[in-house]
């Protein structure tokens, strides 16, 4: 078998980061949220995000994230509210049990990185984890798939 490639790689780490976090968040009062949702909780701002500025953050589509919301405000994680800004738009704000979630995530994501961070060296970790955003911002840039068009 081949070495992985990035993208197998950044797979692997990805399944098994959500594996490790849900699991953590289901038992510590979490149990209906799925990695699915973190299209839209990693994204969510404490005092409310609009739903395309998740959309634009997460790289899902308007619709996927609508969906999203729909059950988070289903399981009472967030709720909708007019943008004070703006009253034609509206405010994807977590609710009381959204920002205890989000408080949990943040302590379980410390452990995850600090074990990691423990394991190859903080200067290593630190070093890893610039190069590995310069990696994930350049690859959020790259075009999407070629289309051949007729004739050219």
């Amino acid at each position: 078998m081949r070495d992985p490639d990035l993208g197998m790689l950044a797979a692997r780490v990805l399944f098994a980061f959500q594996r490790e976090l849900f699991t953590a968040l289901a038992a510590q009062g979490h149990p209906r949220l799925r990695p699915r949702h973190g299209a839209v909780l990693a994204y969510l701002d404490r005092d409310g995000t609009r739903a395309t500025t998740l959309a634009a953050r997460s790289g899902q589509h308007k619709q996927v994230i609508g969906t999203l919301v729909d059950e988070l405000v289903d399981l009472g994680y967030v709720e909708r509210r007019h943008d004070p800004g703006d009253r034609r738009a509206k405010l994807v704000v977590p609710t009381e049990s959204g920002l205890d979630m989000l408080d949990k995530s943040a302590a379980v994501i410390a452990t995850i990185d600090g074990r990691h961070a423990d394991r190859v060296g903080v200067a290593a970790w630190d070093a890893f984890m610039s190069v590995f955003r310069t990696i994930a911002d350049d690859q959020g840039q790259a075009p999407g798939p070629h289309v051949a068009r007729p004739g050219g």
